[in-house]
This record gives structure tokens, sequence and C-alpha cells, in this order.
């Protein structure tokens, strides 16, 4: 999986576009960084960027942006509503996606030694990247704001992690707050009612820090402190979530406004449906939610998976389709339509869908049969695994959902996921084998006028002939996993679809033996024939296995067809 994090910079500027826009500029020139939202506030005089990408892309982007906001922006003239420190106030990392906060506070350690090594921009490190326990809490980085600087860079107890001169630099730029935290989701769920108190007492009952102790557990009863004096107070169900209930003129209803700030602990679906129980409590219902601003892609599966489990519904479907479950179980699209390619971060970063893949059989088809020499054999092949994995997942589908067997769904929901992730594989080999063919081609226009450039091209054509060789034995393995999954359905699936387990099966071993052919002919193109021997032996491996499973496949299917 592809690490992907998310900054969001607040930088101390919120009225100046061209100060703006010149911060933004130097983040958007970063290569493999998409800036998905700009939020100016005149009010604080503070802006808000988002952007998201690569780990190496998006800190050099952080720091270029940091570099900006230190060039342009003055602290010693810096007014607003919003408590600040530094040109760039806060910086924190967020995991989106194949990485973990730990390596994102690592990430953010490193971030803030450079900010202050090369920029001279003192640092404090906070929340996951925090060097000092009590450093967690942004608001004890902060203290004193801009302000108290020169006073906490004198005391050794207070001054920042990295830095502590209270020089020209640190006057001007001010004092950087450097963090990782976990992704942030905003969600309101809204209610069946205008009432805002009742709204209010939903959120009490729901989010970690509760609601105060009252006499006799009443709402209106006279608050009970502990012994030296403290409010007591009754926490909610969800932990890691902050609410509040508001009216909101615009929709008509209350909601509960919640802050999900762990969403390892407290996922969204979790939080939907304590939301729906403790609203039903007051005998108000949650007629659906509204997420505000992005997620990442994993909220949505994890909620999709979560109601096809409760439904007792097969796993093994397409993203899409477990998306809109999501969506479709939440109410997401209760007051406007939900876009997943507008909400979801990696939907968002991700190019427009191109190659052989995502063309229609015909175009693909069409494509194959014209003169071009790609998309060949190698392709094809993958395609024809990719069918033989999509026939065993829908005939896993199929079993998972039929009448009588209810009891086995999960049985079948196993082998169906396994066949997605088989489905994916293939449907990116497609494409990957026509890139390989398509780097040898790239090969001979290389300049070969002198020996040097004759010994570049060499090399590069036999690193070249070994990729492509290397590729079609990635479709070998990933079909071969195609069969066990045919096996299995044509032997305890539903007998109505064995035929399709038995093409299936049929698929597997078309793509696997094209699929040899092309390891074949170009290991036969290289010149040092070391690196051709294994992938050979491994192919011949491949095809002896997928003829025996093929051979047992058709048996159980011929068994399940009565003539």
């Amino acid at each position: 999986m592809k690490q992907i994090i998310e900054c969001v910079p607040n930088y101390s500027e919120g009225r100046d576009k061209s100060v703006i826009d010149a911060i933004v500029a130097a983040i958007s020139a970063v290569e493999g960084v998409k800036v998905l939202d700009v939020d100016p506030g005149e009010a604080t005089n503070r802006t808000v960027v988002t952007f998201v990408g690569e780990p190496g892309p998006v800190c050099e982007a952080a720091f270029q942006g940091a570099s900006k906001a230190q060039e342009l922006i003055d602290m010693r003239q810096h007014h607003g509503a919003h408590p600040r420190s530094g040109a760039t106030d806060v910086l924190p990392l967020i995991p989106v996606a194949g990485i973990t906060l730990e390596e994102c506070a690592e990430l953010a350690r490193s971030l803030a030694q450079r900010l202050y090594k090369e920029l001279g921009i003192p640092c404090y490190c906070y929340e996951a990247a925090a060097f000092k326990p009590e450093r967690k809490n942004l608001a004890v980085c902060r203290e004193g704001e801009y302000e108290a600087l020169p006073q906490k860079m004198a005391d050794p107890a207070l001054k920042p992690d990295f830095g502590g001169e209270w020089d020209l630099t640190a006057q001007k730029a001010g004092a950087t707050n450097v963090g990782a935290r976990n992704f942030l989701v905003a969600v309101n769920f809204n209610l069946n009612t205008t009432s805002t108190r009742r709204a209010m007492a939903v959120a009490f009952d729901v989010r970690e820090k509760g609601r105060k102790a009252r006499e006799g557990g009443s709402l209106t009863g006279k608050l009970l402190k502990d012994a030296n004096g403290k409010q007591l107070w009754i926490p909610g169900t969800l932990k890691g979530c902050k609410a509040i209930g508001w009216y909101i003129d615009e929709y008509g209803i209350a909601q509960v406004s919640m802050n999900i700030t762990d969403i390892d602990t407290t996922p969204l679906h979790v939080a939907f449906d304590e939301v729906c129980r403790a609203a039903a409590a007051r005998g108000l219902r949650v007629t659906g939610a509204e997420i505000v601003g992005l997620v990442p892609k994993r909220v949505l599966i994890e909620a999709g998976k979560y109601y096809l489990t409760k439904q007792q519904r097969s796993l093994g479907i397409s993203e899409k389709e477990i998306v809109n479950i999501a969506v479709k179980s939440m109410s997401l699209d209760d007051l406007k339509p939900f876009n997943p390619k507008e909400k979801v971060i990696e939907y968002l970063m991700a190019d427009e869908p191109h190659g052989l893949a995502q063309m229609t059989v015909e175009g693909f088809t069409r494509e194959t049969a014209s003169e071009s020499a790609a998309p060949g054999g190698g392709s094809i092949s993958a395609c024809m695994g990719a069918f033989a994995a999509a026939l065993a997942t829908m005939v896993a589908n199929l079993s998972s959902h039929k009448r009588g067997w209810d009891e086995r769904w999960k049985e079948f929901s196993d082998v169906a996921e396994e066949g997605q992730k088989l489905v994916d594989e293939l449907l990116l080999l497609i494409d990957e084998d026509t890139a390989a063919f398509n780097r040898i081609m790239d090969v001979f226009s290389m300049p070969k006028g002198t020996e040097q450039e004759k010994a570049a091209r060499a090399k590069a054509l036999e690193e070249a002939t070994l990729y492509a060789a290397q590729v079609p034995l990635r479709t070998m393995e990933a079909s071969l996993k195609a069969l066990p999954l045919a096996l299995e359905m044509a032997q305890k699936g539903n007998p109505a679809s064995a035929s399709d387990a038995g093409v299936a099966a049929l698929a597997a071993v078309a793509g696997i033996k094209g699929a040899r052919l092309n390891v074949r002919i170009n290991c036969a193109g290289l010149t040092d024939k070391s690196p051709a021997l294994p992938l050979l032996e491994r192919a011949d491996e491949i095809v002896a296995k997928a003829e025996s499973l093929e051979k047992q496949v058709l048996e159980a299917v011929n068994n399940n067809i009565e003539l």
C-alpha cells in the first residue's frame, strides 16, 4: 500500500492574499504533493492549508511552506483572534494510509530539526511527536503565545525542543509547533428534532468527557463535587470523541456535532450506531450523518464491511460497492448528495483513470487487434487471470447469498475477499505487462554513438528485458492463486454455478500458460542467462501445479453437472 500522509499547517496570515498565494505556491511546487484546501480567516488572521502526498514530498512541501512564511510574515506585526506563536504556527503530520502515527512522529521530529538547522526557526514538538509528556498538549507548547517566547527561551525548562535563542530570526518568525496526530473526522449526526437541548443531551451521553454529575442523576439537580471541591463528571460512551448539540437554520434540524479524534478507538460507524442508540433512548431518531471535510478511504471501507457483516453478506465485493454500502447505511446523503470522489482523500489524489484495464471490453479487444505491438500476449494473459479470479469470486458471492446457506456466509465471504484481491492485482498486471514492453522499446531510442553510450544502452536493455520476463511470472503467480479458489467453489459452492468455477479454472490455466510464453521469450533475449534460469524453473513449476488443479476442478464440476 502506498504511504500517504496529510499535512495541515496553520500560517499566521489570513488577510494578505498575495502572501497566502505565495506560501501555497511554494507548497504546490513540490512534485508529488496535492493541495486539497486553502482556508483563510480574516478575524483570526490565519490560514489553514491542507495538502497530501507520500511522506518525502509532504515533508519537503511543509519545509518550503515554512520557509516562504518565514520570509513574508513578520510576527512582530501580527495580530489576530486565534492563539499563535509563529509565522508557521502549527505543522501537524497525519497518517492517512500505509503509515503509522509513530512513523509520522519520527518524520515530524526530523522536520522540526531541519527547520531549525536550515532556517533557524525554533520548534516545539507536540502530540505524538512530543519529547516531553506535558508537550503532548499543544496549548502547553503555545502557552503565552508569541509574546511569551523571550521569557520561555531564557528558561531551560520552557525553551523549544530545537533552538532557544531570541535572535532576529526568532523575533521575526516566532516558534513553530511541529507535531503528529491521528486523523480527525468531523461529522454531524442529523436528528428528527429542532431542539438544541435534546441534541445537547445526546452529545453529553456519548462524548468522552460526558456531562457534569448532579444529585439524583437528574439534569437539574445540584452539581456534585469531590472532597477538594472539584466538579465530578459522568463520562460518555465514546472514547476519543468530542461533541455538542446545535440547531442548523439551513436544514431546519438539530444535530449532534462531533469530532472523532481517534478513529482507531472509535471508528465512524461505531460512533454512528452509538449516537443512534443514545438518540433512540431519548425518543429521537438519527436520520443521517454529514461528514465535514475529508476522510481517509479506510473510514468508509471499514464502515461498509461492518454493515455487510451485520447483514451476513459477503465482503468480497468491489471497493465501490463497499463504499456505497457505507454511504447508504449511515445516510451520508441525507442532506445533500455524497460523492466519494470529492470526500475521500485517496480518490482526490488519484489521477483520472486511464490505461488498458479502464477500457471497455470492446475497446480493449479492438486495441489488441490493431497493428500496434502492445497490448500483446502478456496483457491478454493477465486479463485471463483476472477473469478467472473474478469468476471464482462471483461463485463465492452467489454461494454466500444462497437461500438456506445463511450460516455459511462467512466461509464464502472469505473466499470472495481473496478473489477480489487477486482481481485487483491482475488488473494492474494488464497494464504493467504493456509498460514492461514499452520500456524495452524506449531503450532502442537511446544514443549509441560512443562506446560509453553503447555500454549504457546494452545495460539498460538487459535490465528492461529481465523486467519484461519478471512481470509475466507475477501474472503466473497471481493466476495460480485463483485455481484453489475455483476448486473450493467447484467442490463446495452453489452447484448451479459449477460451470462458472470450471471456466475460472480454464481461464486461469490459459493465462498461466500464455504468461509462461512471455517469460520464455524475454529470457531468450537476455545476454546473461543466469537470472533467467530461476524464472524458467519457477514458470515450469507453476504450470505443473496449474494443470493438476485444473484437472481437479473439472472433475468436481462434472460431478456437479447431471445430464
